[in-house]
């Protein structure tokens, strides 16, 4: 049975002949490549920078960070601009709906389907910009929300210290939650101490994991910048943390046990997003920043996105060059010569496999539509 991109494929080779040859490539090296066609192997996308129907005077964006799909396939974003944290798109790119003007550090959102109902896990990261100059940011303890898909606010969870976790002097900047299928909240600080913070679902404190420092160093974390649950192990769920600064992504049973580190050569990546046996993620830095040399060498905009099979193999960088591996290790990956994006921070996968990319420092940007081909 031909699947329904495959047969939208073979259609368009029939209808256009030669002309289809921008779309493939022969190992790793494109053939006349066409600018509007990113991503290798099997997974490339036409990209619509013009998705988002967006009027900049109304509706507000600093930066994009995070977007999830909820049961209705509508595509809800966080952003850190307060006068509309959150904004709602259809399929179409059309806003319909918006809300929240309290989260000047929005950064973090998971969506969980519980007991039929959405519900949203907001994470403010504590980054705020100073209103003195507008410019400078500023650096506070952030928290973490639970509410309706409407805004509804059910419970936060706020510094560590208040259950003992934490001492007062340890700053709590969380940047992404988890949600563990008996309800378990799991809290990324990654802006914070680097700790990842276990929690009922009630919010009551069980246990934390991961910060610098540890004997065993496969514990330390670096930027635990995002975190999910993963379930394509037949053996049971597991988690999946970002060390970022570490560029890798290190797999713990759900008591917090390490079980193994995989190593991204250059690629600071994101949160992984677990879609079918892939993870998707965004890629905010390719660039050495001791090399930059410049005096804010995250501002350099050097992003895209990535997708790494089940075999924790990168197999596709749509924004990026072609991922290559020797000796069974990643080899270094450079942005596309066109800078399609900034600094990839998120991306979201709808039911078509099509891919909406956030990014950060992206001049206040909208998502871009990735659609698969």
């Amino acid at each position: 049975m031909i699947g329904r991109r495959n047969f939208l494929q073979t259609s368009a080779t029939t209808a256009t002949g030669l002309l289809t040859i921008p779309l493939f490539a022969i190992g790793n090296k494109q053939l006349a490549p066409d600018e509007s066609i990113i991503g290798q192997g099997d997974f490339r996308y036409r990209v619509h920078k013009d998705w988002a129907k967006i009027n900049p005077f109304n509706t507000f964006i600093d930066n994009c960070h995070e977007m999830v799909v909820d049961r209705k396939g509508r595509l809800i974003m966080i952003g850190d601009d307060p006068r509309n944290n959150i904004i709602v798109f259809d399929r179409s790119g059309k806003i319909v709906d918006s809300w929240g003007t309290y989260w000047p550090g929005g950064h973090g959102l998971t969506l969980m389907d519980e007991g039929g109902e959405d519900m949203l896990y907001v994470s403010e990261s504590g980054w705020a910009r100073s209103q003195a100059d507008g410019k400078s940011m500023i650096r506070q303890s952030g928290f973490v929300a639970k509410t309706t898909i409407s805004g509804r606010l059910l419970f936060t969870i706020s510094h560590p210290m208040t259950v003992g976790a934490y001492t007062p002097e340890m700053l709590f900047q969380p940047t992404e939650t988890a949600v563990a299928p008996n309800g378990d909240i799991y809290v990324a600080d990654g802006y914070g101490s680097d700790y990842i913070l276990q929690y009922d679902e009630y919010g009551r404190f069980i246990r934390k994991f991961g910060g610098h420092d540890n004997a065993d160093k496969n514990y330390n974390l670096s930027s635990a910048h995002g975190i999910a649950i993963d379930h394509r192990d037949p053996a049971g769920p597991r988690l999946m943390v970002t060390s970022r600064s570490a560029k890798s992504f290190k797999y713990f049973t759900l008591e917090g046990k390490w079980i193994k580190t995989v190593n991204l050569a250059n690629l600071q990546v994101c949160r992984p997003v677990i879609h079918g046996k892939q993870v998707y993620s965004g890629v905010c830095w390719s660039h050495n920043f001791a090399e930059a040399k410049v005096d804010k060498p995250w501002l350099v905009q050097s992003g895209f996105t990535m997708v790494m099979d089940e075999n924790d193999r990168v197999i596709s960088c749509p924004g990026g060059e072609a991922p290559i591996y020797k000796n069974k290790q990643l080899q270094p990956v450079a942005q596309d010569a066109q800078k399609t994006f900034f600094n990839g921070h998120d991306v979201c996968v709808d039911g078509d496999d099509n891919v909406y990319v956030c990014q950060w420092n992206g001049n206040r940007t909208p998502p871009v539509k990735l659609e698969r081909v």
